[in-house]
């Protein structure tokens, strides 16, 4: 019997190109894991070669690295069958472990396949020795290598599977699974040449023709470590890209998730938007008309948040803004909807169970806003008005339940707000009533469709006229004539009350240019500023250009403006009114005693008249507080020089206990109805002559 021996140092190699070649099949694994489609079969097919290539390679340099007392060589064609073995075997097995989901039928069948071929391919490279006599194989340890075989192979696909996800410490357990891989593919190897027996007297049949062992385990090992190498190094640069497009798409993602919050989200309270609020919406009326059941949309408006960022500037308005959203956030359940629409504008979608639940949800937002708020260091305080609408029954699409909520607002708001109410029908006919009357308003001013009427002002003590004031109306096409609290509201809201404030001016002044050159030198027309007037930078210049353009003395003129108006800003007020005075304009407090006057304030203002409500006139014959009101407001015009002027004058006892009480001038449907210009002069003249015929 032929005795063999291994050379140490290539038994050492092999046990490295075992490690070497299980730790790049667990990372094959871990690739193709993560790839798909053709990329998936690339893998597969190249981890096959690499695989196959690493397992004979350590076979080939372990058969290499054993020697016999007689001269050996390999035949070319079944070496070569060898590699085609490993390489098939190995592609066989990673293809059958390459699924998202590996059943354990397919593991236990790639194990057959794979240490099959690791034995086919062993025992043919044995074969192609071409020993003579032929190997003598002790079958009980042939039938050992086989079962370690197998099982071997079953180890290294299990762990292959196993460790194929990525995960922190991935790369130190293939490394330590590789190891132990190695060491039971070279027990496979190792006990498969333990079962060789080779008699006395045998040769080595292919040492004619046959691959010579000096220096082919150097080319073996070369080529061996450079195919895995090559394809370990293939893998991780793949790997790391794999990582660095995983990076980029959750930069993708959360981006996405960025832009997404951006589109759907209020940049200021982080609350969702209109955007949002319209998809909550459609989804809460889908899930009633499914299930049943009810929601609330409430309109939210602040009370006082425009003083607020004007007086606090915009960067406090703001805090205050996100304090009032924070609170009512957190008042509510988490499957309700606040959004933010814009400015001071909130919208809550309520789930409710009853209506009746809508009037607590609505008094809670009511109460919570209401309480004061610490901004920096400011304790402010602002209120809310809240318009309710319900689905279902105010409205088949979210446009029309917005807007209905929307109306309901402004009724709380009219009503005197920091309350809520619920939506009616009439206020969606109100509504639209207002929106027409506000568009109509535009076409009014271009098509100059407004007009003055004049009531006459009369001397208290002579009883004869010394002017008018000027009221305005607009001659509605479709509504006839239309009275000033039906449109001045809306023309303050569009802005228009100015260029309608200058026309009357204007109007005005041309009329008392005519009056004047018939000889009424003596009288003065009084005209209204409402208080955006008042406030308009440009007054004083369009009250000196209106004179100017009908040549008209300024004391002809007397512009009226109300108490409060005058004591809202009562050093802007003075600036104001002096300028007007120091052009010879009469200036009257109008509604005087309905407001909250500083009295040394109006010492210093410079008006010449102060004008009585009517509604203290009204009832001065009855009430006995009302007469000792206006006997106060006389007393104090007189003391401060002012002239007295009551207004509301309706019986004969009204105008003689006005005139005992020292008033200068009265007004009122006793002494003349307003009336157009050519109108108001044939009263006056009848009036005049009526009393010429009493005093004869």
């Amino acid at each position: 019997m032929l005795i063999g021996h291994y050379t140490v140092s290539l038994v050492l190699i092999s046990v490295l190109v075992a490690i070497l070649a299980s730790y790049t099949t667990l990372d094959l694994a871990g690739r193709i894991a993560s790839a798909s489609g053709r990329t998936r079969v690339m893998w597969v097919c190249g981890g096959g070669v690499s695989m196959g290539v690493g397992i004979w390679s350590m076979h080939f340099i372990g058969m290499l690295a054993f020697s016999l007392p007689i001269p050996l060589a390999y035949d070319v064609a079944l070496t070569s069958l060898t590699l085609v073995m490993g390489i098939f075997s190995s592609g066989i097995a990673l293809w059958l472990v390459s699924h998202d989901r590996v059943p354990i039928l397919n593991v236990l069948f790639g194990a057959l396949i794979m240490g099959l071929g690791t034995c086919a391919m062993h025992y043919t490279g044995m074969a192609a020795m071409r020993m003579q006599p032929g190997i003598d194989y002790d079958s009980t340890r042939v039938g050992v290598s086989l079962v370690i075989a197998v099982a071997a192979s079953a180890v290294a696909l299990i762990i292959a599977v196993r460790l194929r996800k990525q995960s922190p410490y991935v790369r130190l357990a293939r490394g330590g699974a590789a190891v132990v891989m190695g060491f039971a593919i070279l027990g496979m190897h190792y006990t498969a040449m333990s079962a060789a027996n080779f008699p006395d007297g045998s040769f080595c049949g292919a040492l004619g023709t046959g691959l010579q062992p000096n220096g082919l385990d150097k080319l073996v090992l070369v080529t061996s470590l450079c195919v895995l190498g090559i394809t370990l190094l293939t893998s991780v640069l793949d790997a790391r890209m794999a990582a660095r497009t995983a990076q980029l798409s959750q930069s993708l993602k959360q981006a996405n998730r960025e832009l997404t919050q951006l589109a759907l989200h209020d940049n200021l309270t982080g609350l969702p938007n209109r955007n949002l609020l319209a998809e909550r919406i459609d989804e809460a009326m889908r899930k009633v008309d499914a299930r049943g059941g009810m929601f609330a949309l409430m309109f939210l408006d602040l009370d006082g948040f425009k003083p607020v960022n004007d007086a606090f500037g915009h960067h406090v308005g703001d805090q205050l803004l996100r304090a009032v959203a924070l609170r009512m956030r957190e008042n509510f359940h988490r499957h309700d909807t606040l959004a933010r629409i814009g400015g001071d504008e909130f919208v809550l979608l309520v789930e409710l169970d009853s209506a009746e639940e809508a009037v607590g949800v609505a008094n809670r937002q009511v109460t919570l806003v209401s309480q004061p708020f610490n901004v920096q260091e400011h304790e402010l305080q602002v209120t809310v008005s809240v318009g309710i609408s319900l689905y279902p029954g105010n409205g088949v699409t979210q446009q029309e339940l917005l807007m209905n909520a929307d109306a309901a607002m402004y009724h709380a708001k009219n009503a005197g707000k920091n309350g809520y109410s619920f939506f009616d029908a009439s206020m969606n006919t109100n509504a639209r009533n207002q929106l027409q009357l506000q568009q109509d308003l535009r076409v009014a001013l271009r098509d100059k469709q407004f007009c003055l009427h004049y009531q006459p002002t009369y001397s208290a003590g002579t009883r004869r006229a010394i002017g008018a004031e000027a009221l305005l109306r607009w001659d509605h096409p479709v509504q006839g004539l239309l009275m000033p609290e039906t449109f001045i509201g809306l023309a303050e809201q569009s802005g228009l009350i100015i260029a309608i404030g200058d026309w009357a001016l204007n109007e005005a002044c041309r009329q008392m240019k005519v009056w004047y050159e018939n000889g009424y030198t003596d009288w003065r027309v009084a005209v209204n500023l409402s208080a955006l007037q008042f406030g308009h930078a440009g007054l004083a210049d369009t009250v000196a250009a209106a004179l100017a353009t009908h040549q008209l003395p300024a004391n002809c003129l007397t512009l009226e403006i109300t108490e409060t108006t005058a004591m809202s800003d009562a050093d802007a007020s003075m600036t104001v009114l002096q300028r007007l005075a120091d052009m010879g304009v009469d200036l009257s407090i109008d509604d005087f005693g309905t407001g909250y006057s500083s009295l040394m304030y109006l010492k210093r203002l410079p008006a010449n008249e102060l004008k009585i409500d009517r509604g203290f006139v009204r009832d001065l014959e009855h009430d006995i507080d009302d007469a000792a009101i206006v006997s106060a407001i006389v007393a104090l015009g007189q003391a401060l020089n002012m002239r007295i002027v009551a207004e509301g004058v309706e019986t004969t006892s009204q105008q003689n206990f006005l005139t005992r009480l020292g008033c200068d001038s009265l007004q009122g449907h006793l002494l003349g109805h307003p009336l157009p210009a050519d109108r108001f002069m044939a009263d006056i003249e009848a009036v005049r002559d009526r009393h010429s015929e009493r005093t004869d």
